[in-house]
């Protein structure tokens, strides 16, 4: 509604989130997984002949991503709302063809050849079914992510049919289908991380986060269509289009949710991969700083107790920001009230609401309500290490990717699956706008906000933080 102050703010926090957030959050991962695998190729280059292209390959395959997804974007053509996300889909599969050809010629060409830390002696096809296999991870994970929140699939219909019961019933399907997404996603990464690990070692892992993210590009643009169609909705109904033309855009903004989700999904799995490549990264600088080979023992209680410290983590960390989230909802509603009350005119239509206000008051609450959840992650890890030991900043790693990655996968599918519920609902289904159902799946929506917008993302860059952040301080806290 033209009238409210708090849409453009919205419309900004679309952008400001699904676009830059989520890019910079897979920009970091993206990065990640390409220091993580120089540095595991700087240390095994001792072990065989090909020092350099060990240490140079993910970035030779980082550039031949961006060829590709430059040329595969040109697959991306559609007539009609339907044919939307195969458009995309088809963009993605284009781009990720074009790179494992080039991977290949590429990987081919270099020759390598080096032995593992376990004795596996490992050659180019192996290092090159590493990066495929990385590449198709990230598709499965697309694929998964579509099934669980698309609404044209059983599970978000299954959201919508319950919402006839209200908010409640809502709300229990909508956390039931976001737990029980996570099944596939973890197993389709542990069978990754198994495949990798088989063909070229720890350092196959992290060349397959760099295969997953390689075209970048093309994922990070279709993520990006989510919240370009959504902003496009929300101007077509302000400025008071045809009925029209709001059905069309809702059509492709219930695209844009699922696409959004899958964006979600790639910086889920990525994650993963790269925050193994750099724990194994820690436990080689703790061993050279400490003189001596590390083992981290699950019967050691040091180790148990980091596991469940940094199990908890993720727990704490979303409660943080979705505590914000609420706080700066609340301030932004009483800042509703009081123009609607203190505006002559406003509520008839016959003034302009002050905007501006209502954008100052997230990106205020956004800057000062990450000072805490920041340095949870910053502190955690260094107070473990400094007043503990080695053993136990190491089960606090292993504790907080394993507890994050389910976290963050359900809290991803669970909001992406309200929200087009909630689509479903408008179409037309179980009695259509201002129905019973259609409140209740506004609910579940609200709901799924803070899950698929603040706190599922987040965990992504809280994983890689904890880390980044021991890598670093490891030298220091042991020497």
């Amino acid at each position: 509604d033209p009238r409210n102050p708090a849409v453009i703010a919205d419309n900004v926090g679309d952008n400001v989130g699904d676009v830059a957030g989520m890019g910079a959050d897979l920009f970091e991962s993206y990065v990640g997984s390409i220091i993580a695998t120089m540095a595991l190729g700087a240390g095994l280059a001792a072990q065989g002949d090909s020092a350099k292209e060990l240490v140079m390959l993910p970035m030779y395959l980082a550039a031949m991503g961006i060829v590709a997804s430059i040329i595969g974007k040109y697959a991306v053509r559609a007539k009609k709302e339907k044919e939307v996300h195969g458009a995309l889909f088809k963009g993605l599969l284009a781009s990720s063809f074009i790179f494992v050809g080039l991977a290949y010629f590429l990987i081919d060409r270099l020759e390598l050849h080096f032995i593992t830390r376990h004795g596996l002696e490992v050659h180019s096809d192996q290092v090159f079914l590493s990066v495929l296999t990385g590449l198709v991870l990230g598709v499965l994970i697309g694929k998964v992510t579509e099934f669980y929140t698309s609404e044209h699939r059983s599970p978000t219909q299954s959201i919508a049919k319950q919402s006839q019961s209200g908010s409640a019933t809502n709300l229990i399907f909508g956390l039931a289908v976001g737990m029980g997404s996570t099944w596939a996603t973890v197993v389709l990464i542990a069978l990754c991380l198994m495949l990798s690990f088989s063909f070229a070692g720890l350092y196959g892992i992290s060349i397959a986060a760099v295969g997953m993210l390689a075209t970048l590009g093309l994922s990070l643009g279709v993520d990006a269509y989510g919240p370009v169609a959504d902003n496009a909705g929300g101007i077509a109904q302000m400025a008071g289009c045809a009925p029209a033309v709001r059905k069309r855009t809702d059509a492709l903004d219930a695209v844009g949710n699922t696409t959004a989700a899958i964006g979600k999904g790639f910086a889920i799995g990525s994650a993963a991969l790269t925050a193994l490549a750099l724990f194994q990264n820690y436990v080689d600088i703790v061993a050279r700083t400490i003189g001596k080979p590390v083992e981290l023992n699950l019967l050691t209680p040091e180790v148990i107790a980091g596991l469940m410290i940094g199990s908890m983590l993720p727990y704490l960390f979303s409660s943080l920001t979705m505590l914000a989230v609420g706080r700066a909802a609340n301030r932004m509603v009483e800042e509703v009230r009081r123009q609607f009350k203190e505006i002559p005119g406003l509520l008839e239509g016959k003034a302009l609401p002050d905007s501006q206000r209502c954008v100052r008051i997230s990106t205020k609450a956004s800057i000062r309500e990450m000072v805490v959840p920041g340095l949870l992650a910053v502190i955690v890890p260094v107070a473990v290490g400094a007043f503990w030991s080695y053993s136990a900043l190491g089960g606090l790693i292993v504790g907080t990717l394993s507890s994050g990655l389910v976290m963050a996968i359900f809290m991803a599918n669970a909001g992406g699956a309200w929200d087009n519920a909630k689509k479903y609902i408008e179409g037309g289904m179980h009695g259509g706008k201002g129905s019973v159902s259609h409140m209740a799946a506004v609910v579940g929506d609200t709901v799924g906000d803070p899950f698929k917008d603040t706190a599922g993302p987040a965990l992504n860059i809280l994983i890689k933080l904890i880390c980044i952040v021991s890598v670093v301080a490891a030298p220091i806290l042991f020497r």
